[in-house]
């Protein structure tokens, strides 16, 4: 039966409490156990709360044997990406250059809210040095690996998240994308990851990387993603940038499907060379929408890669970051981290000024090209996943994590939402995502979107097993 509860959804787990099916404390115990036996392989956790994970099981038991459960998540287990401030849990970030003794008082919003509806927080998830790159290693917690193909990166730098919703190490986990963080991992691992409209979630501290950074759900499923956006979307004071509350239930308009909706597909934005398995594979995904009464254009959005933007904002928060921490510890540091660092402050004001106008620039462009269309469609990844514990796929040609993760940082800049979702398999066995953009705010379109297609080709989870 532990093999079972594991593949199960939030509704499913809420149904099974509700009918005395299944107690929180028999669910979290056989998904601690699944940890227990895969996290020295794959690294999905660096930290596993066992006890307190067991402690609110049995809380949440007993608020359902009482026939008064408290939240919309009691008793749901959930992991936390070790970006994310956690009262009594150190947040290390995969750096050595934390002190892991200091007193952890604060909750970041997410954890709060999650919290506040009775989630079941199982331990916190393995992260790149201060989610730097695209990739999931750090100095810290060694090197998380892809569920598929141990020998391959399951991407970052919410890698650690991604591979515990692979493997069903939880249900709700959180995410963080700065560049793609929720979406290249969800690629590489064939999860949903949601990248929702920048500050819809609520973000204390602010991130590092700064207003490019956005906060969401990787899960099994589209609609366990509406449910956890649900709650991570309550207000949040700390968060000056958070978006009104609006109030919206995600899960309402989830089945309404995608017939005459206007879709833009751009297979490659019109600058990326995108392998020939991945290609197909989005082609054929597209194809679905078509046939499910969606009007399907294919056409680029018209704008140049726009990886110098990003660099100049990348960058330079990465040397403000390094600024903080004293110079004789960055010899513990991802040499990466401050190889970039150092690029960062050494680039002109004038010139991070221009590109914060020209990253304007794009957003208005991004807004009137969604005038046209509601959802822009692209591939997640231009490649299959790579070989873990390093940062390109091919170091001949590139060098930095940004050259093969050209389509997803320019929503980022743009701070719309997107999405990745599975969209079948090379003949090697590695996942492939599809990209769904939608227009700033139009999140519940983009899970609406992405749950048609998950009604037709439903997600696919690796088999377990050891390396």
């Amino acid at each position: 039966m532990s093999s079972e509860i594991i593949k199960f959804s939030t509704r499913d787990l809420l149904d099974s409490y509700r009918k005395r099916q299944l107690s929180p404390v028999e669910v979290t115990q056989a998904i601690l156990n699944h940890i227990q036996y895969h996290n020295d392989a794959y690294k999905a956790f660096c930290l596993i709360g066992a006890a307190s994970a067991l402690e609110e099981a049995r809380a949440s038991e007993q608020r359902w044997m009482q026939g008064r459960p408290l939240g919309m998540l009691d008793g749901i287990p959930t992991t936390i990406k070790d970006l994310m401030l956690t009262k009594g849990w150190p947040t290390l970030k995969g750096s050595k250059t934390i002190n892991p003794s200091l007193e952890w008082r604060e909750d970041a919003p997410v954890v709060a809210r999650l919290r506040e509806e009775n989630a079941i927080i199982l331990g916190k998830t393995t992260t790149p040095e201060f989610g730097w790159k695209g990739v999931t290693d750090s100095p810290l917690d060694g090197i998380t690996r892809n569920p598929w193909n141990w020998e391959k990166t399951p991407g970052g730098s919410s890698g650690g998240a991604a591979v515990a919703a692979a493997l069903g190490l939880g249900v709700l986990h959180v995410g963080s994308d700065g560049g793609g963080s929720i979406r290249m991992p969800a690629g590489f691992t064939g999860i949903f990851g949601l990248k929702p409209t920048f500050g819809l979630v609520p973000a204390y501290p602010l991130s590092p990387f700064g207003t490019i950074s956005h906060i969401g759900p990787m899960t099994r499923s589209v609609e366990d993603a509406a449910i956890m956006l649900n709650v991570i979307a309550q207000p949040d004071a700390r968060d000056w940038h958070a978006l009104p509350v609006s109030g919206r239930d995600f899960r309402i308009g989830l089945e309404d499907g995608v017939r005459g909706l206007r879709i833009a597909f751009s297979p490659n934005l019109g600058y990326v060379d995108v392998h020939a398995e991945i290609a197909e594979k989005v082609r054929e995904a597209v194809m679905v929408f078509d046939q499910m009464g969606a009007v399907i254009e294919e056409v680029d959005p018209g704008f140049e890669d726009p990886r110098e933007i990003f660099d100049y904002h990348w960058y330079t928060s990465a040397a403000a970051l390094l600024s903080g921490i004293p110079v004789e510890q960055h010899v513990l540091m991802d040499p990466g981290l401050v190889e970039v660092a150092a690029q960062g402050a050494a680039f002109g004001h004038l010139d991070y000024v221009d590109a914060t106008l020209r990253r304007g620039q794009l957003g208005q462009r991004m807004s009137l090209f969604h005038q046209d269309y509601d959802l822009l469609l692209t591939p997640t990844l231009p490649i299959p996943a790579f070989a873990a514990g390093q940062e390109v796929a091919d170091p001949d040609r590139q060098k930095r994590w940004t050259d093969w993760t050209p389509f997803s940082y320019p929503f980022n800049l743009t701070q719309q939402p997107a999405a990745s979702v599975p969209c079948g398999f090379t003949k090697a066995g590695l996942p492939v995502g599809l990209q769904i953009v939608g227009g700033k705010y139009q999140d519940a379109l983009v899970l609406r979107a992405a749950r048609t297609y998950e009604s037709v080709k439903p997600i696919q989870l690796p088999q377990l097993r050891d390396k």
